[in-house]
Protein backbone atom coordinates (compact mmCIF):
# COMPACT_ATOMS: atom_id res chain seq x y z
CA UNK A 1 0.00 0.00 0.00
CA UNK A 2 1.63 3.60 -1.07
CA UNK A 3 1.64 6.14 1.08
CA UNK A 4 1.26 9.61 0.36
CA UNK A 5 3.61 12.59 1.56
CA UNK A 6 3.40 13.41 5.66
CA UNK A 7 1.47 16.50 6.38
CA UNK A 8 -0.29 18.43 8.71
CA UNK A 9 -4.13 18.90 7.95
CA UNK A 10 -4.21 21.47 9.73
CA UNK A 11 -1.55 24.32 10.33
CA UNK A 12 0.62 22.99 13.34
CA UNK A 13 0.78 25.41 16.55
CA UNK A 14 4.17 27.15 15.95
CA UNK A 15 5.57 26.19 19.16
CA UNK A 16 4.34 22.77 19.88
CA UNK A 17 3.68 21.56 16.44
CA UNK A 18 7.19 22.07 14.82
CA UNK A 19 10.07 20.16 15.24
CA UNK A 20 13.05 21.35 17.31
CA UNK A 21 15.63 20.45 14.57
CA UNK A 22 16.97 17.71 12.43
CA UNK A 23 19.32 17.20 15.55
CA UNK A 24 18.98 19.53 18.15
CA UNK A 25 20.98 20.58 20.87
CA UNK A 26 23.32 21.51 17.60
CA UNK A 27 21.21 21.66 14.01
CA UNK A 28 17.61 23.30 15.13
CA UNK A 29 15.00 24.67 13.77
CA UNK A 30 14.17 28.25 14.60
CA UNK A 31 10.75 30.10 14.17
CA UNK A 32 11.20 33.60 13.03
CA UNK A 33 8.85 36.38 14.72
CA UNK A 34 10.36 39.27 13.50
CA UNK A 35 13.44 40.61 11.57
CA UNK A 36 16.03 43.46 11.31
CA UNK A 37 13.69 45.38 9.42
CA UNK A 38 11.14 45.33 11.89
CA UNK A 39 9.56 48.42 13.87
CA UNK A 40 7.30 46.67 15.78
CA UNK A 41 7.96 43.87 18.19
CA UNK A 42 5.66 40.41 17.17
CA UNK A 43 5.48 37.55 19.28
CA UNK A 44 3.55 34.02 18.98
CA UNK A 45 0.15 33.85 20.57
CA UNK A 46 0.51 30.78 23.27
CA UNK A 47 -3.45 29.79 22.31
CA UNK A 48 -3.58 30.59 18.45
CA UNK A 49 0.18 30.00 17.35
CA UNK A 50 -0.34 33.51 15.40
CA UNK A 51 1.50 36.57 15.05
CA UNK A 52 0.28 39.17 17.65
CA UNK A 53 1.63 42.70 18.21
CA UNK A 54 3.73 42.75 20.86
CA UNK A 55 4.82 46.55 21.18
CA UNK A 56 5.92 49.07 19.36
CA UNK A 57 10.01 49.04 19.31
CA UNK A 58 10.60 52.13 21.91
CA UNK A 59 13.64 53.29 20.75
CA UNK A 60 15.65 53.51 17.26
CA UNK A 61 17.73 50.41 18.25
CA UNK A 62 16.66 47.57 15.82
CA UNK A 63 17.04 43.63 16.02
CA UNK A 64 20.39 43.09 14.49
CA UNK A 65 19.57 39.48 13.42
CA UNK A 66 16.56 37.29 12.85
CA UNK A 67 14.99 36.80 16.59
CA UNK A 68 11.98 34.16 17.69
CA UNK A 69 12.52 30.63 19.12
CA UNK A 70 13.27 27.23 19.23
CA UNK A 71 10.15 25.44 18.96
CA UNK A 72 9.68 22.54 21.56
CA UNK A 73 11.49 24.46 24.27
CA UNK A 74 10.98 26.24 27.60
CA UNK A 75 12.21 27.60 30.15
CA UNK A 76 12.05 26.77 32.82
CA UNK A 77 13.69 25.25 36.71
CA UNK A 78 16.40 23.60 34.16
CA UNK A 79 17.32 26.66 32.38
CA UNK A 80 16.91 28.87 35.61
CA UNK A 81 19.63 26.36 37.13
CA UNK A 82 22.08 27.09 34.64
CA UNK A 83 21.23 30.71 35.41
CA UNK A 84 23.63 32.18 38.22
CA UNK A 85 21.31 34.43 40.46
CA UNK A 86 18.12 33.84 38.52
CA UNK A 87 14.71 32.74 40.26
CA UNK A 88 12.90 30.84 37.51
CA UNK A 89 12.86 30.98 33.65
CA UNK A 90 11.02 33.60 31.98
CA UNK A 91 8.22 30.72 30.93
CA UNK A 92 8.66 31.25 27.31
CA UNK A 93 9.52 28.81 24.21
CA UNK A 94 13.73 29.84 24.27
CA UNK A 95 14.78 32.35 22.38
CA UNK A 96 17.20 32.30 19.17
CA UNK A 97 19.31 35.22 17.02
CA UNK A 98 19.96 34.01 13.32
CA UNK A 99 22.46 35.15 11.34
CA UNK A 100 22.13 35.46 7.64
CA UNK A 101 24.31 37.35 5.38
CA UNK A 102 21.08 37.75 2.96
CA UNK A 103 18.59 40.15 3.81
CA UNK A 104 15.58 37.60 5.22
CA UNK A 105 12.35 39.98 5.43
CA UNK A 106 9.62 38.40 6.40
CA UNK A 107 8.80 36.33 9.49
CA UNK A 108 6.69 33.11 10.31
CA UNK A 109 9.13 31.42 8.78
CA UNK A 110 11.45 28.40 9.75
CA UNK A 111 14.89 28.67 9.87
CA UNK A 112 17.27 25.86 9.71
CA UNK A 113 19.76 26.96 12.43
CA UNK A 114 23.36 25.74 13.86
CA UNK A 115 24.30 27.24 17.21
CA UNK A 116 27.30 28.64 17.87
CA UNK A 117 26.57 30.52 21.42
CA UNK A 118 24.46 32.59 23.55
CA UNK A 119 23.66 35.51 25.45
CA UNK A 120 22.91 34.27 29.06
CA UNK A 121 20.08 37.56 30.09
CA UNK A 122 18.67 37.66 33.38
CA UNK A 123 15.46 39.65 33.01
CA UNK A 124 13.83 40.78 36.25
CA UNK A 125 15.20 37.69 38.29
CA UNK A 126 14.28 35.46 35.31
CA UNK A 127 16.82 33.31 32.70
CA UNK A 128 15.91 34.86 29.55
CA UNK A 129 18.66 33.06 27.60
CA UNK A 130 19.18 34.44 24.15
CA UNK A 131 20.78 31.59 21.80
CA UNK A 132 23.22 32.91 18.30
CA UNK A 133 23.04 30.26 15.67
CA UNK A 134 23.72 30.74 11.97
CA UNK A 135 21.53 30.22 9.38
CA UNK A 136 22.75 26.77 8.00
CA UNK A 137 24.39 26.57 4.57
CA UNK A 138 25.17 30.59 5.02
CA UNK A 139 27.62 30.92 2.07
CA UNK A 140 29.26 33.63 4.94
CA UNK A 141 28.81 32.48 8.01
CA UNK A 142 28.11 28.89 7.28
CA UNK A 143 31.57 28.02 8.51
CA UNK A 144 31.85 29.14 11.51
CA UNK A 145 31.63 26.96 14.27
CA UNK A 146 31.77 28.88 17.79
CA UNK A 147 30.67 32.91 18.68
CA UNK A 148 33.96 33.43 19.13
CA UNK A 149 34.52 33.22 15.88
CA UNK A 150 32.33 35.83 14.86
CA UNK A 151 33.28 39.71 13.98
CA UNK A 152 33.17 41.33 17.15
CA UNK A 153 31.00 44.15 16.24
CA UNK A 154 28.35 41.57 15.45
CA UNK A 155 28.33 40.65 19.26
CA UNK A 156 28.32 44.01 20.76
CA UNK A 157 25.28 44.42 18.63
CA UNK A 158 23.10 41.47 19.66
CA UNK A 159 24.13 42.05 23.29
CA UNK A 160 23.71 45.86 23.32
CA UNK A 161 20.39 45.14 21.69
CA UNK A 162 19.23 42.86 24.35
CA UNK A 163 20.82 45.49 27.47
CA UNK A 164 18.20 48.54 25.45
CA UNK A 165 15.14 46.62 24.22
CA UNK A 166 13.30 47.03 27.04
CA UNK A 167 14.96 50.05 28.29
CA UNK A 168 12.44 52.59 29.43
CA UNK A 169 13.53 56.71 30.05
CA UNK A 170 14.22 57.56 33.76
CA UNK A 171 13.91 54.09 35.04
CA UNK A 172 16.34 51.52 35.79
CA UNK A 173 17.67 49.00 33.57
CA UNK A 174 15.91 45.66 34.37
CA UNK A 175 17.47 43.10 32.05
CA UNK A 176 21.43 42.11 31.92
CA UNK A 177 23.47 40.42 30.22
CA UNK A 178 25.64 38.40 32.55
CA UNK A 179 28.03 36.67 30.33
CA UNK A 180 28.51 35.40 26.41
CA UNK A 181 29.08 32.07 26.34
CA UNK A 182 30.59 29.59 23.19
CA UNK A 183 28.53 26.20 21.52
CA UNK A 184 29.37 23.87 24.14
CA UNK A 185 27.36 25.51 26.51
CA UNK A 186 25.00 27.19 24.26
CA UNK A 187 24.21 23.24 23.53
CA UNK A 188 23.78 22.29 26.84
CA UNK A 189 21.05 25.76 27.38
CA UNK A 190 18.99 23.84 24.57
CA UNK A 191 19.34 20.53 25.59
CA UNK A 192 17.93 21.72 28.89
CA UNK A 193 15.20 23.69 27.58
CA UNK A 194 13.71 20.68 25.90
CA UNK A 195 13.64 18.83 28.94
CA UNK A 196 12.13 21.49 30.33
CA UNK A 197 9.58 21.71 27.94
CA UNK A 198 8.90 17.79 28.42
CA UNK A 199 7.98 18.09 31.81
CA UNK A 200 5.99 21.14 30.95
CA UNK A 201 3.95 18.57 28.46
CA UNK A 202 3.86 15.97 31.49
CA UNK A 203 2.51 18.29 34.00
CA UNK A 204 5.39 17.98 36.36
Amino acid sequence: MSRGPRFSEWRPHPWHGLPAGREPPLHVNAYIEFTPFDLIKYEVDKESGYLRVDRPQRTSSQAPALYGFIPRTYCGAGVAALCPGASQGDGDPLDVCVLSERPITRAEIIVPARVVGGLQLMDRGEADDKIIAILEKDLVWGGIEDVSALPQILVERLQHYFETYKLVAGESPQIRVQQLYGRAHAMRVVETAIADYAVLRSGG
